[in-house]
């Protein structure tokens, strides 16, 4: 018998409170499956399953704060049996449980209804001023959880940030910011290069088919980016106590800032394997999720290179600084026409100012400047990403 336990979601988590279990004892689930919901400073993150085969007895409870790598239920692999489930989850020993909602106001409607609800379901309700009396509860026994409220909020209008502390978030990024200036070697490059066929590129896609199936430019960043990995895997990967481990798979990291402050990173997997339709549709997705505060752990703890970009706020060139226990980040300015050389004369064309910042336990200079250039290679050639 297996156990799940509570993943890392990155280098400045420690803990996370289990607000909700999607899944129930007996309940046959893949990989890949959403079992649970946790809280953390970066949001409400749906866990995922990582094995095939059915949920036994859940081991800690809702409401409960989990350090890292506490076991949170144990799951019956092929050919095991599944104990029989008790009736709650009792929490585990170690972990401490906190409050994290008080039920919403009861109606005299609710009373005589008699509201079966999570807690984490009560907790989004309150959040958008939803009488839980009016949603439909898809949980066992027709019990109302979380995503039947945010089905509901949904209808109502845009579902907010669940959960999400702002000021937690900024309080956290700190602390991993510290840590990575502290402990890791930071060199950093800037190399600016005209990206005309790039730019022709895209407004020849974008030409022929519907606003929703157009791509913006920082899908061809992406791209290059995780195509330039492949000839420059020193870059990709994590260094950890045992020195710099290169990662078999490239899944970049993108940096997407959330309204009212905030910043997240989640990974796109295997993203020099998308075509680039496929990655902006994955980009959209992300981009949604991240600014209502819901994203998937495996997206947190995956990047294995980040991109960050502040282009469309007009910025010339950023210095980003590496996110723990990555290697490397990439920073991208605005697209802004400078005067260039072209042959032996001198013309206006639209310049790209590309930054590395880069642990250099894992990589040098020299190294460096060859993976900005091949980006720069990568994006001449746009029918290539």
């Amino acid at each position: 018998m297996a156990t799940f336990n509570m993943p890392s979601l990155g280098a400045d988590m420690e803990a996370g409170i289990l607000v909700e279990w999607l899944k129930q004892p007996g309940d046959e689930v893949h990989r890949g499956d959403i079992v649970a919901v946790v809280e953390t400073d970066k949001g409400a993150i749906e866990v995922e399953i990582f094995e095939d085969g059915r949920i036994g007895k859940l081991l800690v409870a809702q409401g409960t704060k989990v350090p890292v790598g506490t076991p949170l239920a144990t799951v019956a692999t092929a050919g095991e049996a599944v104990a029989e489930p008790a009736a709650t989850a009792e929490p585990s020993p170690a972990p401490t449980p906190v409050p994290i909602a008080q039920p919403m106001p009861v109606t005299p409607l609710a009373v005589h209804v008699g509201v079966r609800a999570s807690p984490a379901a009560r907790k989004l309700a309150a959040e958008l001023g939803l009488d839980l009396a009016t949603v439909d509860g898809g949980g066992p026994q027709g019990a109302i959880i979380r995503a039947d409220v945010v089905r509901a909020g949904e209808r109502k209008g845009p579902a907010p940030r669940h959960g999400l502390d702002l000021s937690q978030m900024r309080r956290a990024i700190a602390a991993a910011m510290a840590r990575s200036k502290r402990e890791i070697p930071h060199y950093y490059l800037a190399h600016s290069f005209e990206v005309t066929a790039a730019q022709q590129a895209l407004a020849r896609y974008n030409a022929e088919r519907a606003p929703a199936d157009r791509l913006l430019f920082g899908t061809y960043l992406v791209k290059a980016v995780a195509l330039a990995m492949r000839d420059f895997p020193e870059f990709n990967g994590f260094h950890g106590e045992d020195g710099f481990k290169p990662s078999t798979a490239i899944h970049v990291g993108v940096a997407i800032a959330i309204r009212g402050g905030g910043l997240a990173a989640p990974a796109i997997h295997d993203t020099d394997r998308l075509t680039v339709a496929e990655l902006m549709v994955k980009m959209r997705d992300l981009v949604g999720r991240v600014r209502r505060g819901g994203f998937r752990s495996s997206e947190i703890a995956d990047a294995t290179v980040t991109v960050s970009s502040l282009g469309e706020r007009g910025i010339e060139t950023m210095f980003p600084i590496i996110y723990p226990p990555q290697v490397a980040i990439l920073g991208f300015g605005a697209v802004l026409p400078r005067p260039w050389p072209v042959g032996e004369e001198v013309a206006v064309r639209p310049v790209l100012s590309a930054t590395l910042s880069a642990d250099h336990r894992a990589s040098d200079g020299h190294r460096g400047a060859l993976l900005l250039e091949r980006i720069e290679e990568l994006l001449a050639r746009p029918e290539a990403l």
